[in-house]
């Protein structure tokens, strides 16, 4: 039970990897609250509660500052304070920069890191109060390296690691640890788009040893995994960090 007395908070908890990782947390112990735009994240945190877990979900634009406000209340009324955050919530709408519009560009930033600055900002206050925390926020292997036509969402995931390793130094005499993880091709519909542009998933998934040398699709519980190590005190010496299970994408 690493987490065990620990609230947290997942964005983008409603499917994918999102829900694998409140499910991950609640199993070893934390409160969570599942925040989506989705309504599917009631039924993923109903879920939770019927394995055992305790888990409640708030519906929540996570580019709209009064719902992360609200966020941030739920948990604390609900659960009594505030140990974790895992910025996870994203869009991919895959496209170059002549293909794609100014409101996908604008989308882009606002969900993937718009987003996470929101969170981030009101969240930390309430991880300072409870003597300290950790952020978690989600990259991909595009924090480090770009692919073609997705030009909007590696702009964003490479802010996503600066937003880290900025938030890494300016909270750390608070306690508090905020790291990146950085995945590789996930089996979430997240990806579908982009396969698409790519010639269809089971296109992708023939040749996928060309680009992720594991050759096959990485699973959300693997990647649940790694951030459960991240918001644990197992990782008590890591803050700024970029933690990278891509497969061995970024390896080539």
């Amino acid at each position: 039970m690493r987490l065990s007395g620990k609230v947290a908070i997942v964005t983008g908890a409603a499917r994918g990897i999102g829900a694998a990782i409140a499910q991950r947390f609640a199993e070893e112990g934390a409160q969570v609250v599942l925040a989506d735009l989705l309504a599917e994240g009631a039924e993923t945190a109903r879920a939770i509660r019927e394995s055992g877990g305790q888990a409640v979900f708030c519906r929540t634009d996570v580019s709209k500052s009064e719902e992360v406000q609200a966020l941030i209340s739920t948990a604390v009324e609900t659960y009594g304070g505030l140990h974790i955050l895992c910025n996870n919530a994203a869009v991919n709408i895959p496209g170059s920069i002549l293909d794609i519009s100014e409101e996908i560009w604008d989308l882009t930033m606002n969900v993937n890191l718009k987003g996470m600055f929101l969170v981030s900002k009101y969240g930390i206050p309430e991880l300072k109060k409870a003597g300290g925390g950790s952020v978690v926020n989600i990259g991909s292997a595009n924090s480090l390296v770009a692919e073609p036509l997705l030009s909007a969402y590696v702009t964003s995931k490479g802010g996503v690691l600066m937003l880290t390793k900025s938030m890494a130094l300016d909270f750390a005499a608070d306690n508090i640890r905020v790291n990146c993880v950085c995945p590789g091709w996930v089996d979430t519909t997240i990806n579908d788009a982009h396969a698409e542009l790519l010639g269809g998933r089971e296109h992708v998934l023939a040749g996928i040893a060309d680009f992720q040398p594991i050759g096959r699709m990485i699973q959300p519980r693997e990647i649940a995994n790694v951030a459960l190590f991240l918001a644990s005190d197992e990782s008590s010496a890591m803050t700024g960090s970029a933690i990278v299970p891509d497969g061995g994408m970024t390896a080539k």
